[in-house]
């Protein structure tokens, strides 16, 4: 067995629930980071690789590498029956994960972490950003090439540019071509229950068959993409719903088990000031499963959450990190879009991280008091 003592104490730090918002209080455009109360959480993920067959290996999100204005890590412990558990950074995209191996024969190959760390709702005054560039927050050149590059499953020529241009037409400025891409995303795309778990995002493939629908992992994507293509650097966020919305919405949290509620966001970069969060995927979401469901984009829930997501995050939510085209390390398989689920393989091959009969997970999540 293999255990690990947290990075970091989380003793003494705060762990005070934020009030609730009701939706009035989402109308107001309030820059909420200012004298928001941290809220602390701890996550506990288990995975158990069903009919291992040779040497079995096992890889798991963690939280986010580096601390933001909105979540502080408070560390990680781990133990399992593996012969190999280690902590696997990837420093190009803040990435974090656990890796475990076995190459001795057990009954039942298994690895459970537990993670702390804290968040805070995030949110930018916009107005502030408004034809104003700013002198901070700018990248360096390696960050940009970085941010405005294509990844296998997202383009940024072709069809992708050509629709960026087409819904930015008329808009000027970064910010404005930033919010024309979301207004279209939102006017045109849909969440499409029958997607497997939070879908790929091969974008190209959507935009030429003009399937615009999807779920957070497709529409977060095409968000990203179609504002690279255009030069302004953006990118997905991959992470986990771990607590009910305060908002008012029952169908953009998740507490307890969590183990489906896996949830990519995305992000644009603005000169001057930094990571703008937006998240169109939850608008779509919002549409389709808050009562009484197929909401019209015109209705109060709507309308709110559509003003809302452009500039904000609630963030009952935990980030895992930023990357695209991940070789897991030590595996013999293929590369994945991106680190949001476990993963697992045998000497058979890679495990379905989407279906319990093959590979079985459990995520679940609690709110630490003060």
């Amino acid at each position: 067995m293999d255990r690990r003592a947290f990075l970091k104490t989380s003793a003494a730090l705060p762990a005070a629930a934020l009030a609730s918002r009701p939706l009035a209080a989402l109308a107001a455009n309030q820059p909420w980071s200012d004298g928001i109360a941290w809220r602390t959480f701890e996550v506990t993920a288990r995975i158990e690789l069903l009919k291992p067959a040779g040497t079995s290996r096992a890889w798991l999100p963690l939280p986010l590498a580096e601390d933001t204005d909105y979540f502080r890590g408070l560390g990680s412990a781990w133990t399992g029956n593996a012969g190999v558990i280690r902590l696997v950074r990837q420093p190009d995209y803040d990435t974090a994960m656990l890796f475990a191996e076995w190459t001795q024969a057990v009954d039942t190959p298994y690895v459970e972490v537990m993670s702390r760390f804290m968040t805070r709702d995030r949110a930018v005054d916009l107005r502030a950003a408004r034809g104003n560039a700013g002198r901070g927050a700018q990248m360096s050149k390696a960050e940009l090439a970085q941010h405005l590059a294509p990844t296998e499953l997202i383009p940024t020529d072709g069809i992708v540019r050509a629709t960026a241009l087409k819904a930015t037409r008329g808009a000027r400025g970064d910010l404005a071509r930033a919010r024309a891409i979301y207004e279209w995303m939102v006017e045109n795309t849909f969440r499409d229950p029958k997607t497997r778990g939070c879908g790929w995002g091969d974008i190209k493939a959507m935009l030429e068959t003009g399937h615009l629908g999807g779920k957070c992992g497709d529409l977060s994507a095409l968000y990203v993409g179609l504002c690279r293509s255009i030069g302004i650097p953006a990118r997905d966020v991959y992470g986990i719903r771990v607590a009910d919305s305060q908002w008012g919405y029952k169908s953009l949290g998740k507490s307890g088990d969590i183990s489906g509620a896996q949830h990519c966001r995305a992000e644009f970069h603005l000169a001057g000031h930094g990571w703008i969060p937006v998240d169109p995927a939850d608008v779509r979401k919002v549409v389709l499963e808050e009562p009484p469901g197929k909401l019209p984009l015109s209705s109060e829930k709507v309308r709110l959450a559509h003003e809302k997501l452009f500039g904000a995050w609630e963030m009952n939510w935990l980030p895992y990190n930023y990357a695209h085209d991940v070789k897991l390390p030590g595996s013999q398989g293929e590369k994945i879009p991106y680190l949001m689920y476990p993963n697992g393989e045998t000497a058979s091959g890679r495990k379905d991280s989407l279906d319990p009969n093959d590979f079985y997970y459990e995520i679940n999540s609690r709110e630490l008091s003060a």
